[in-house]
């Protein structure tokens, strides 16, 4: 930043911070009795790295801290979650990892770590390796559900075979009553996506009167999904708050995501959840984002270089779900 910092006053924090650049910015060096944040821009191969030096009150140092401890995530994240909202960075972009005709296949080793997943993301779903229990990625923390339909907050760092994250920022919000099926409820939020041509992001919270749910147990490398989909195990939840976290994908990308609806569940106390298959609910209030960027990690090693992906997997797909 160009001229002096401000000098910093009682009462503010001090954190130092590695984000995505955003932008060029020049650098000055940080004085060592200054107090602000200091945000570490990585530069690639011989370029210097840049700094940033901002002051802050220490009731929002202490606020992030506390945040990063709640979801297991780290600093890092939540500012540049903070940062990218402000400046409305990335609002219509999902990234995914791998492609759901792999998954199909059988090809479900990990391939991006969970720690690089987050930092593109902090709302969407997925698996774990060897379609060990159903991942939803929600308020920046990923959950695992077992095959029980109990949840447990994975805070380590693990290889991910396939998931879909974007930073959710809703941009039209409804009430949707008297739920009885999740047909119902697909029918309800078909009327607020213009297009069927685009992807949708869409968080649905509420009381819930029953949730049907399933969660696949843990199979040998390589077995393809249907035959994964014979050991689902299924549970029924009844008059349980929580949320359902739900991807919208187009009819034309099956080679690459599941079309239609795909939603996982999570209670609010973070204790159940599930690949949902049936809901029902008296009002349930639902936010939606539309998504037109689409950026896709492709495996470059393990089975997904030699699986043969030449099949449509609509079918199975559908099958499946």
């Amino acid at each position: 930043m160009d001229g002096d910092a401000p000098t910093p006053e009682s009462g503010h924090g001090h954190l130092h911070l590695e984000v995505p650049l955003l932008r060029s910015t020049s650098c000055k060096e940080k004085a060592p009795d200054r107090v602000g944040i200091g945000i570490a821009f990585l530069a690639h191969r011989k370029y210097e790295m840049p700094t940033l030096t901002v002051v802050i009150p220490s009731s929002l140092d202490a606020a992030a801290r506390d945040i990063a401890g709640q979801r297991g995530t780290s600093i890092d994240t939540i500012v540049s979650a903070a940062l990218g909202e402000y400046l409305n960075s990335q609002r219509h972009r999902m990234y995914q990892i791998s492609t759901s005709a792999a998954l199909v296949e059988g090809a479900n080793k990990g391939a991006v770590c969970s720690r690089t997943l987050l930092e593109h993301g902090d709302f969407g779903l997925g698996t774990f390796e060897n379609l060990d229990g159903e991942m939803v990625i929600f308020e920046g923390a990923i959950y695992q559900v077992r095959s029980d339909g109990s949840v447990r907050h994975r805070e380590d760092d693990f290889q991910i075979p396939f998931a879909v994250v974007t930073r959710f920022q809703e941009e039209v919000s409804f009430e949707s009553q008297t739920i009885r099926c999740l047909k119902a409820l697909e029918l309800a939020c078909d009327p607020h996506r213009e297009s069927d041509n685009l992807f949708y992001a869409l968080r649905i919270d509420g009381a819930f009167e029953t949730v049907h749910a399933r969660a696949v147990s843990g199979i040998a490398s390589g077995t393809k999904l249907v035959d994964a989909a014979k050991e689902q195990k299924e549970f029924h939840f009844s008059n349980i708050e929580g949320t359902l976290v739900c991807l919208w994908s187009p009819r034309y990308s099956s080679a690459f995501n599941v079309p239609g609806y795909h939603f996982h569940f999570i209670s609010k106390d973070r204790t159940k959840g599930g690949h949902v298959l049936d809901c029902s609910a008296k009002t349930l209030r639902v936010g939606l984002q539309m998504l037109c960027e689409y950026d896709v990690r492709l495996p470059d090693k393990e089975s997904f270089l030699t699986t043969d992906l030449s099949n449509d997997p609509a079918a199975a797909l559908q099958k499946v779900e």
